[in-house]
């Protein structure tokens, strides 16, 4: 007679009997929360080599590194850890954030984690696959900010939503991460995407390539690899223009000063490169169909700088590919459809 699934005896030398669980092994995978599941430099996000197909160039080999592996599909996780993870919240108290998704989603999954109610503002122009993720987290509110609350910066009017909700009547029973402020979200990356990359690259890597958004990423990586290795480029890619649709970038350039992410530490960053739309989508179709990674458009503008770069340089490069590209379908839908 069979024994029933139950009865099979656990393998795990860390399972422990007597308190009926499984101890926290990151090399089985084996883990107690969502929390422990967030990427650092025990269980580092994957490092993947690009192939010759996408960049011919041998003497710049570009490495990207995989965020699409945290928990809810992105790099926002680890600054999502990082900004909650020491807050003492109080009864009847909310979170409340600016997204253009990613962060939201990632707030979202660690305040239902904790059983923190969350609200979360985007720009109304973000692909609906990440409102419907919102939705399906159960954000309490999900506000929309259309174009025209910032016309100028049309995908800076979320910011304002929230700092509308915090200055009305109510606003206290608001927690607001701020991701654009908090030094925590520079942390993050410097203490642990940063320390990954150079453990994983034995310290050869000679250039860096991350978008700016908030800005937390290319500050707090970059500070990191330059105290470590002085010589090393950090390059940031930048949408070609203010109205874009390239979500989670942000053009920094000619920016209003009161919006610059203050977490910006711009004597890390060496070079910043354009791109616009139709290459960011296109490259990242490109690397679909050449090395069988599926990115969204940011990593799409990432890349296609870093390929621009293999072209006249020599190094080792590694660039971020901040999540996938199953919440960006419907962006890509055009460039796909409209495919010779």
């Amino acid at each position: 007679m069979k024994p029933k699934i139950w009865d099979v005896k656990m393998k795990s030398a860390s399972y422990n009997n007597r308190k009926g669980k499984i101890g926290i092994n990151s090399k089985l995978r084996v883990y107690e929360s969502i929390e422990d599941l967030i990427s650092n430099t025990e269980n580092p996000t994957p490092l993947v080599k690009l192939n010759g197909r996408i960049n011919p160039n041998r003497d710049f080999p570009i490495y990207m590194k995989l965020e699409r592996y945290n928990p809810s599909g992105s790099i926002k996780d680890r600054i999502a850890y990082s900004m909650l993870k020491d807050i003492k919240f109080k009864e009847g108290q909310y979170i409340i954030e600016p997204s253009s998704g990613n962060t939201g989603i990632a707030l979202a999954s660690l305040a239902n984690a904790k059983g923190i109610p969350i609200e979360i503002a985007v720009p109304a122009r973000i692909p609906e696959e990440k409102k419907v993720l919102l939705k399906l987290l159960g954000v309490k509110e999900l506000w929309e900010a259309g174009d025209n609350l910032c016309p100028k910066f049309p995908n800076e009017g979320a910011r304002g939503v929230v700092n509308g909700l915090l200055l009305s009547e109510g606003g206290e029973r608001y927690f607001n991460p701020d991701q654009y402020n908090n030094n925590l979200n520079v942390q993050a990356h410097y203490k642990t995407t940063g320390p990954e990359i150079w453990e994983q690259t034995n310290g050869e890597i000679d250039y860096f390539f991350a978008a700016t958004g908030t800005c937390g990423t290319i500050t707090g990586v970059g500070k990191y690899l330059k105290e470590k290795k002085p010589s090393v480029k950090i390059i940031g890619v930048e949408p070609a223009d203010t109205l874009h649709n390239i979500p989670g970038m942000k053009k920094i350039t000619d920016l209003d000063e009161d919006l610059i992410p203050k977490i910006l530490d711009t004597s890390v960053i060496d070079e910043i490169f354009e791109v616009n739309d139709d290459e960011a989508y296109q490259i990242g179709i490109k690397l679909a169909r050449k090395n069988g990674i599926l990115v969204g458009p940011s990593t799409g503008a990432i890349l296609a700088t870093a390929l621009k770069y293999a072209k006249s340089h020599e190094g080792l490069a590694v660039i971020i590919a901040p999540d996938d590209a199953v919440k960006y379908i419907s962006f890509y839908s055009p460039y796909v459809n409209n495919d010779d």
